[in-house]
C-alpha cells in the first residue's frame, strides 16, 4: 500500500487524471472519475457523494443508478440522517476538510438504536468523509467506507487525501456550479424532520428533558452530556429516569421506536 501512495506521489500519472476530470469537472460524468481517482489514493469498499442543504434532505449526487442503492442508504436518506453524527456535525459548522466518523461520533455512538437499526447494516469498520463547502447553504461530502477487509486508513492514505483535498474541492464546486439544478429539483423538504425533532414528546417531557432525549438518541453518554449540558452526570441520570417515566419506556430502543412512528406520523401528513 505505501508503495502505492508513493507512486502517486512521485509520478506524473496524478497529473494526468486530474487533468482528465479538469476536463469533465461540469459534465454529469464527473463523480464516476472522480471516484476512480480517489481509488488511486486510498483504498475503500463504498464510495458516495451526498450534498446538504439547509431545508432538504440529503439529496444523493452519486451513485444514481437505483440497483447501486442499498435498501440501507434509501433509509438514511429518508430518514436516519437526523441522527447520523457526520449530519449534525455539518448542521453545526464543522469545518471543511478530511474527517473520520470515528473523530466525530459520540462516545456512545455504537449503543444508539440509529447504528443497530441503520449504520450497522452498511458494514463498515472505518468511514473517512472529505466535507466539501459549496457555498453558504449547501455542503458536499464524498464519503468512503472500509469493510473489515481493509481494516482502517493509513496514515499515509490519509495524507494522500489531505495533499489532494484542495484541488477536488475545487473541482467539486464547479461541478456544482453547473449541475446542482439538476440535483436540487429533487430536493425533499426536512421541515417534517425539523419539526420531529422540536415537537417530539413536547406534551409529556419538559424542554430540558427534551434536549437531554436528542442527545441520548444522537449517542451520547451520561457523562457526555453532563459535559455538553455543563451539569452534574447524577443530574442527568435523574433526568433519564424522568424521560422513561413519562414516555413508559425501559430502554433507549422504545425511545427510539417513539421517534421514529412521530416523524412518519408528521411526514405522512
Amino acid at each position: 500500500m505505501k508503495e502505492r501512495i508513493s507512486q502517486i506521489n512521485a509520478g506524473d500519472s496524478w497529473q494526468k487524471k486530474i487533468a482528465v476530470l479538469i476536463e469533465h469537472q461540469r459534465l454529469r460524468s464527473f463523480p464516476v472519475l472522480l471516484q476512480e481517482f480517489l481509488s488511486t489514493l486510498c483504498f475503500y469498499d463504498t464510495f458516495i457523494m451526498v450534498t446538504y442543504k439547509k431545508s432538504l434532505r440529503p439529496i444523493l449526487i452519486y451513485p444514481t443508478n437505483p440497483e447501486e442503492q442499498s435498501s440501507t442508504l434509501r433509509k438514511y436518506l429518508n430518514h436516519a440522517f437526523v441522527l447520523d453524527p457526520l449530519s449534525h456535525s455539518i448542521k453545526s459548522g464543522i469545518a471543511p476538510g478530511v474527517v473520520r466518523l470515528v473523530d466525530i461520533m459520540p462516545d456512545s455512538f455504537k449503543e444508539t438504536e440509529y447504528f443497530n437499526t441503520c449504520y450497522k447494516d452498511f458494514g463498515l469498520v472505518d468511514e473517512i468523509n472529505l466535507i466539501i463547502h459549496l457555498d453558504e447553504k449547501v455542503t458536499c461530502t464524498l464519503t468512503l467506507g472500509r469493510k473489515a477487509s481493509l481494516d482502517s486508513i493509513s496514515r499515509n492514505e490519509l495524507k494522500a487525501l489531505n495533499d489532494f483535498y484542495p484541488i477536488l474541492s475545487a473541482l467539486v464546486r464547479q461541478f456544482w456550479l453547473a449541475q446542482s439544478g439538476e440535483f436540487l429539483q429533487y430536493g425533499r423538504s426536512d421541515g417534517p424532520m425539523k419539526r420531529a425533532l422540536k415537537t417530539f414528546a413536547s406534551g409529556v417531557l419538559t424542554q430540558r428533558e427534551r434536549e437531554i432525549t436528542d442527545l441520548i438518541l444522537r449517542g451520547h453518554s451520561s457523562q457526555a452530556i453532563a459535559d455538553l449540558l455543563k451539569i452534574s452526570a447524577g443530574t442527568v441520570k435523574v433526568h433519564r429516569k424522568n424521560i422513561h417515566n413519562r414516555l413508559n419506556t425501559s430502554t433507549q430502543a422504545e425511545i427510539f421506536t417513539q421517534f421514529i412512528a412521530h416523524l412518519n406520523s408528521l411526514d405522512d401528513h
